[in-house]
């Protein structure tokens, strides 16, 4: 499988039983770091945020939220299906997602979720060139990294 078959498309409330399934998938993952039983997506769109859909070829290979925070689009939430992780397709999808939003960016992740934390440092830093800032920050006594950078328009 290549990363180059990856593609993304904004949903909205129509696809919610898509995003609700995937949603469910993501918390599963998360309850090491989350105390988080269920999470009701039909409330993303009404708090303002852009939910995008990933797929390689024609299967799901995960979903992202993206909102603002701080004067930059925010990745709010980010999944890649157990199936499709390891192989460069989230790497493609957040590329991608940058790609389409011009922009300052702002990327945070729990310090805890080590894999999540050298993810995002290894993504931002090839898409960036290695332009980005990034920060410690406590947020609810929990140690955060916090990534800085901007995207160019795709040419």
């Amino acid at each position: 499988m290549s990363p180059s078959n990856v593609s993304i498309s904004k949903i909205g409330p129509e696809s919610e039983a898509v995003l609700q399934d995937l949603f469910d998938q993501y918390l599963q993952d998360m309850a090491e770091w989350f105390a988080i039983d269920s999470y009701d997506v039909s409330s993303i769109w009404a708090k303002g945020y852009d939910a995008y859909l990933a797929k390689v070829d024609d299967s799901l290979a995960g979903f992202s939220l993206i909102g603002s925070m701080e004067g930059a689009h925010d990745v709010h939430e980010f999944f890649v299906t157990r199936s499709f992780r390891r192989s460069g397709v989230g790497q493609r999808m957040a590329m991608l997602l940058w790609d389409e939003r011009p922009g300052e960016w702002l990327v945070r992740v729990l310090e805890a979720n080590a894999g999540a934390v050298l993810f995002w440092r290894t993504a931002i830093t090839k898409y960036s060139g290695g332009s980005y800032a990034e920060e410690g920050r406590s947020v609810r006594g929990r140690p955060w990294r916090f990534f800085r950078f901007m995207a160019q328009p795709a040419i």
